[in-house]
């Protein structure tokens, strides 16, 4: 088999392969962060490299039912380590590392006495309505416009859940109270453990207002 044929081959068998959450994945033309579409996106990731964030662009995809990954990116380093971090939007990916460096890191000094050294998460991209269903309207998830975020491990050793801190100690209450405040002013939708019990493990956070009138969703 030639060379030409045999490249041809490999392409072949790995769109065939490839299938993510349920849809078959439609790969679509891979961009780098100089390639990108939006103008709002060039922006974007010019205001992440001014902050001195690293990331690294990803190939655009699309998959059945709607859910897409379409001009995201990925964090590699931006001062705290976190778990998890897939696919972002880059909107999405700026508020979290605001919130990080402005929000949690001060917090934990200030109700804790230590320093955040790295921040657990649950991912970013899913292909799942909202909920977790596999039908009705499709999560920020979907659209790796979403993370949620379950813990924070301290330099001194001690692990805060959003789970069991909630309700905790008066430190961790009022730590994840103020990180829960502070998301509320940098995105579109917040929801912790008041929302529902799906949530009394995780905040999530979103760039989607879910407001008519544009304000941030906060519960």
């Amino acid at each position: 088999m030639s060379m030409r044929y045999f490249k041809r081959f490999l392409l072949v068998a790995g769109v065939f392969a490839l299938a993510s959450c349920g849809g078959r994945e439609k790969l679509q033309s891979p961009r780098s962060s100089e390639n990108m579409t939006s103008q709002y996106t060039h922006q974007c990731l010019a205001g992440l490299k001014s902050k001195s964030v690293r990331f690294a662009g990803l190939p655009s995809k699309s998959f059945d039912g709607g859910c897409r990954m379409i001009d995201t990116i990925k964090l590699m380093d931006f001062g705290t380590q976190t778990t998890n971090l897939g696919a972002m939007t880059c909107p999405l990916a700026s508020s979290f590392t605001d919130w990080a460096r402005y929000a949690v890191v001060p917090a934990a000094k200030q109700y804790l006495g230590s320093e955040v050294v790295k921040i657990e998460t649950m991912g970013t991209f899913n292909c799942r309505a909202v909920n977790g269903s596999r039908s009705g309207k499709l999560s920020e998830h979907a659209f790796a416009n979403a993370v949620d975020v379950s813990a924070f491990l301290l330099r001194d050793g001690r692990r805060v859940s959003v789970l069991n801190g909630w309700r905790g100690s008066s430190e961790e209450r009022a730590f994840l109270r103020r990180l829960h405040q502070s998301a509320c002013k940098r995105f579109g939708t917040v929801l912790g453990p008041e929302y529902n019990a799906a949530h009394a493990n995780h905040f999530h956070f979103d760039m989607a207002r879910s407001n008519t009138n544009g304000t941030p969703y906060c519960r």
